[in-house]
């Protein structure tokens, strides 16, 4: 995937929040758990979660992908990118914002999602299954060809039993790939959550089959005490 900023692009996001803010404190514990309490108490106090609202991003995850992005240069004027399990939006409003920035190469977003999802600018909505065997041609014919980049956040809700957990967010990572392998341009890249620890092994098997490089990166944004961890593969060899 060649880089299409080399040569003076547009600046992109700050990816970390601005300016301190006042510890806040849970006032009240009526009709709420010890698990609710810390929870909106580590909500309330979270800076990306502030500097999300301040921006209007979506999600604090927002800030994920824009990490990411200063890491690998995953995003640039004129690329086609798809967005697995794009709900509520925030991965795909930096990426619309990043592909198709105004007087620069327009590229395309393509949202991907079973749930509906309110409009993103430069981005294109389906309501589809990425797994039902007409959703990689469907897709291509949306974004016009292959693509230069497939990122999924997605990751199933949690049973509390990390085994399971573990097993569940690597299915939907699998699943990422395959769909991935089927839309993807040679030398596209893809991004995916997994689980603390990394990859499995025969995803892993996979990826460094089937792209030029593979890594693994934990954003700062991705909070100290959360297993997520993301797999970065650039470099797509079609086979």
């Amino acid at each position: 995937m060649s880089d299409k900023r080399k040569g003076g692009g547009p600046a992109k996001p700050s990816s970390t929040p601005t300016g301190r803010r006042a510890t806040v404190r849970v006032k009240t514990a009526r009709g709420r758990t010890v698990s609710q309490q810390r929870w909106l108490q580590r909500q309330l106090n979270d800076p990306y979660v502030a500097e999300a609202k301040k921006r209007g991003y979506r999600s604090r995850a927002a800030f994920k992908l824009l990490q990411l992005d200063e890491r690998f240069h995953l995003l640039a004027p004129g690329r086609r990118v798809v967005d697995l399990g794009a709900a509520p939006g925030g991965w795909t409003q930096v990426a619309a914002a990043a592909v198709a920035p105004p007087g620069k190469a327009a590229g395309r977003v393509i949202a991907v999602d079973l749930l509906p999802m309110d409009p993103v600018p430069g981005a294109e909505i389906l309501l589809l299954d990425f797994m039902a065997d007409a959703a990689p041609a469907a897709i291509r014919d949306a974004l016009g060809g292959t693509a230069d980049l497939v990122l999924s956040d997605m990751a199933a809700p949690a049973t509390g039993h990390a085994p399971t957990d573990h097993l569940r967010i690597m299915a939907l990572a699998e699943a990422a790939y395959h769909f991935a392998a089927e839309v993807l341009a040679p030398g596209g890249a893809f991004v995916a959550k997994v689980l603390q620890g990394g990859a499995e092994q025969s995803l892993l098997t996979l990826l460094k089959r089937d792209f030029a490089q593979v890594r693994h990166a934990k954003p700062p944004a991705s909070r100290s005490d959360s297993a997520e961890i993301y797999v970065v593969a650039m470099g797509f060899r079609r086979t």
